[in-house]
């Protein structure tokens, strides 16, 4: 199990930008990634990396977030450019998909 800790959420207006970090407790070799909870029901995919540092992203988010991760695999990040009001959520970081390790979440509002 790893400890998950994020950081760098807060209130933009639309357009603005935030930078999400994922501090692990120890090095991570599973999928890397990043979930929102938006006012919906289900919590979403927004990027992952996951073996052989494969980028996924979710098409809303496509060419606006960029996910990388630290050389020492112990910290990933969120870019997020270009930011619209339905991105507003509490953003996750996880370890490993969903049966994996997760953290408290950071929450960032996007207003028009």
């Amino acid at each position: 199990q790893v400890q998950l800790v994020e950081s760098g959420g807060g209130s933009v207006q639309a357009g603005g930008s935030l930078r999400l970090s994922c501090i692990a407790s120890r090095v991570v070799f599973r999928t890397m990634a990043w979930y929102r909870q938006t006012p919906g029901p289900q919590r979403e995919l927004v990027a992952s990396i996951r073996a052989g540092d494969v980028e996924n992203y979710a098409e809303s988010v496509k060419d606006r977030f960029v996910m990388s991760r630290s050389p020492n695999r112990k910290a990933w990040y969120l870019q997020m450019n270009r930011l619209e009001p339905e991105d507003t959520g509490v953003y996750f970081c996880n370890a490993g998909g969903d049966s994996g390790d997760w953290g408290r979440g950071t929450q960032v509002t996007v207003s028009s």
